[in-house]
């Protein structure tokens, strides 16, 4: 198996999401990631989804998908032609005795410290899924306490957008 990330533009309609999910679920895939937000346009939405699948089966979901009544549009994101990133935030031990590495690490990874109490820091970062793997292995001696992570997001690198021409189908339905 490997993993594929696929950018679905869906008309932002409820219950649509459940729709999306619930075919990868039918097929027993495994999503790895979801992630789903507006888009320039209000009247649609993007669904990002990391999944681990072979190739043939993929295309048959994809199909599947197509027929969606609210699905305008897939693309598979291919990490070379596309920019993806995740989204981290982390709480961990900072005391008066250990904040000064911590803050080191956290300067390393281009991380922002978002709140600060006498015994704990909270770090937002983006990047990777590989970067922020290794932020929390370098965090880790000082004491996680809890973790937060987004789903993938992806766009495909260059000018053309995937919504170009997808407006002119919702707004004619």
């Amino acid at each position: 198996m490997s993993r594929h990330t696929l950018s679905v533009l869906v008309e932002n309609k409820p219950g649509v999401l459940t729709r999306v999910a619930g075919l990868f679920a039918r097929r027993a895939f495994n999503i790895h990631s979801l992630a789903v937000g507006p888009t320039e346009h209000q009247e649609i939405s993007r669904i990002t989804v990391v999944v681990d699948v072979d190739e043939h089966p993929l295309e048959q979901v994809t199909k599947q998908l197509n027929k969606l009544v609210h699905v305008i549009k897939i693309v598979e994101l291919d990490a070379e032609v596309s920019v993806q990133r995740e989204l981290l935030l982390v709480k961990v031990k900072a005391d008066a005795s250990t904040r000064s590495g911590v803050l080191e690490v956290v300067e390393l990874f281009r991380a922002h410290v978002v709140d600060v109490v006498p015994d704990t820091v909270v770090i937002e970062a983006t990047g990777t899924a590989a970067k922020l793997d290794a932020l929390l292995a370098s965090l880790e001696p000082y004491g996680v306490r809890e973790i937060v992570k987004s789903g993938t997001l992806a766009v495909g690198r260059g000018s053309r957008s995937i919504t170009d021409r997808a407006l002119d189908r919702v707004r004619s339905a």
